[in-house]
């Protein structure tokens, strides 16, 4: 972030004096480096603190231009680092604009630290009007099935412990947002005593791991199975981590399979990654599953609706079954994002990372084991494109092009479509792909790309994503923050003028009806006349061109969008791509 908003401070350091400062300072004392906000009075104490208290350093204020924003950008933020950012949200009514990208959040289990306000809830101090609707009896209502943890602390040493117990939950696994609330009138409040602020001695718990017995179970399961298979889930992005997975598979011969809606976890040109990274399992796939006889699945998201794709009595599959996961601490009654009850033989309470180096070492550990031949690595044809030169550019053929252009450059996929192949592209380290946004909650994309861009901003990455054009139209103001604080990023948008998603909705029930399936366009086409996606980045403040209709121009585009990238701004290409998926999502009823 290279906008210096620098405030003018007095010679001497401010002192901490204030309520709000506490919170201010907390914030500092957690290690956050930057808070995404939309202003409010709520917390105009709050605001005063950052700027006049730490002077707009560590955390740098984000300005936002909408709290969709504030907080999907904290989420993409998350998922590059693994690491919480603050996002702070106006009382009541820009706490409601900000759930849906707490709740992207939540079913993504990243940490966030979500900042609110009330009040001032003592009624005498609160202003005719404005004040009394801006407060909430219980504000954390709106977000508490779908936080991991909240709270309204009343006294300075209640704010010190809330930031403290917050950071600690939100960086437990599994990992989900906490949110404080901050009484305007206490933010405002003189201190009439001193407080100390604490010592470095609260940080959160490790992941656990398994028990021995449990690791050797799983163990003997892998060595003495003739066609394992391995669920690569949620991961971390260390190195290591991402090492010891290819260890893993390559100690026990097991096949390999990915998940396009989680970050990528395992390279994906590696012998045994059986199949291109899973939105939907294709015949291949679903042979793949019926013939193991081992299954291990770590923290795969939703294994009973992966099994429900082979058969539908999924308590029916042969294979024995092992399932790490902590996710089930998480799990209550309000969302169903804890999916179906799989069928579990060997279910394992630990985080997955550390259960694959458990693995390891107990299966290094026999001295006899040998890892097993692996497949031979098949030759890759170069990737074509779906549309022949003069047809509309397929929306595959952005991910060719992609292909076709990275060469050795180190690019960041912030995020993709919900029809992206996965078959061109590969993933070769934990930074190569970001995932989906957590609870599919449209207007995500553009701000969850700025925020990875602002996480990778020293690590040497080119951040790029590719966007629909509903996601981007619904989050575009987004792409101010990145122009003011010339935060690089590419911003590719694969623009069918449509809701295309619910076109497909719409035909499934024409035909289930057995009403014109002609008509399933009506009240979902952005068209007539289309939208001009690069006008509005433009008027953003951001470079862009568009729309680009051909496969020549779409190489072109791409070159120069990645040179200005480079040189750190960001920018946007409009691609206009044919109605279609590469891979069709399932269709309720199906």
């Amino acid at each position: 972030m290279k906008r210096n908003e620098a405030p003018v401070l007095p010679n001497e350091p401010a002192e901490l004096a204030w309520g709000s400062d506490i919170a201010a300072a907390m914030l500092h004392h957690l290690g956050i480096e930057y808070v995404a906000l939309n202003p409010g009075a709520s917390y105009r104490g709050f605001h005063d603190s950052l700027v006049n208290y730490l002077g707009n350093e560590k955390p740098k204020m984000l300005l936002c231009l909408h709290e969709d924003h504030v907080v999907s950008i904290a989420h993409g933020y998350a998922k590059a680092t693994d690491r919480a950012m603050g996002a702070i949200l106006h009382s009541n009514v820009g706490l409601m604009h900000g759930l849906m990208g707490v709740f992207n959040a939540y079913c993504d289990r990243m940490p966030m630290l979500v900042v609110g306000a009330t009040g001032p809830v003592a009624p005498e101090l609160r202003r005719p009007w404005i004040d009394w609707i801006h407060t909430a009896k219980d504000q954390g209502a709106l977000l508490r099935d779908y936080v991991k943890w909240d709270d309204e602390p009343r006294s300075p040493e209640a704010v010190i412990e809330a930031f403290l117990r917050g950071a600690q939950l939100t960086h437990t696994e599994p990992r989900a947002p906490v949110y404080i609330c901050l009484d305007a009138g206490l933010q405002e409040q003189k201190l009439e005593r001193p407080v100390t602020l604490p010592r470095d001695r609260y940080a959160p718990s490790q992941p656990p791991s398994a028990d021995a017995a449990v690791v050797d179970r799983v163990a003997d399961l892998l060595l003495g199975a003739k066609k394992p298979l391995l669920l690569f889930g949620r991961g971390s992005r260390r190195q290591d981590a991402w090492d010891l997975r290819v260890r893993l598979a390559e100690l026990t011969g097991a096949r390999v399979m990915t998940s396009i809606r989680e970050r990528a976890v395992f390279p994906t040109e590696h012998p045994l990654h059986a199949h291109a990274p899973l939105n939907w399992l294709s015949p291949k796939a679903k042979d793949l599953v019926r013939e193991a006889d081992v299954i291990v699945s770590l923290d795969w998201v939703d294994l009973n609706g992966f099994l429900l794709q082979v058969t539908r009595k999924t308590e029916e599959i042969v294979a024995t079954i092992a399932h790490v996961s902590l996710d089930s601490h998480i799990h209550r009654g309000w969302s169903m994002d804890y999916f179906g009850l799989p069928p579990v033989d060997v279910p394992v309470m630990a985080n997955a990372d550390r259960f694959v180096a458990q693995l390891v070492t107990t299966i290094e550990a026999r001295g006899d084991v040998k890892p097993r031949p692996m497949p031979i690595s098949q030759s890759r044809p170069e990737p074509t494109y779906a549309a022949k030169p003069g047809e509309e550019i397929a929306p595959r053929d952005i991910e060719v092009a992609l292909a076709k252009i990275r060469a050795s450059l180190p690019l960041t996929l912030a995020h993709v479509t919900i029809g992206w192949a996965g078959d061109v592209y590969p993933f070769r380290g934990p930074l190569d792909y970001l995932g989906h946004d957590g609870g599919a909650g449209l207007a995500a994309g553009p701000g969850i790309t700025i925020g990875a861009a602002l996480a990778l901003k020293d690590a040497g990455r080119i951040v790029v994503s590719v966007l629909g054009d509903g996601d981007f139209l619904q989050g575009c103001t987004a792409l101010w923050s990145a122009a003011h604080y010339e935060i690089p990023a590419l911003f590719i948008i694969s623009n069918n003028r449509s809701n295309f998603n619910d076109e497909l909705h719409q035909e499934a029930v024409a035909k289930r009806r057995g009403r014109p399936v002609e008509n399933r366009w009506i009240g979902q086409r952005i068209d007539e006349p289309p939208v001009d996606l690069a006008g509005l980045a433009r008027a953003q403040g951001v470079a862009a061109e568009g729309p680009i209709r051909d496969h020549a121009r779409l190489e072109q585009a791409l070159q120069r969008a990645l040179e200005e990238v480079q040189a750190g701004k960001p920018y946007l290409i409009d691609v206009h791509v044919a109605a279609g998926y590469a891979n069709p999502p399932f269709s309720r009823g199906e």
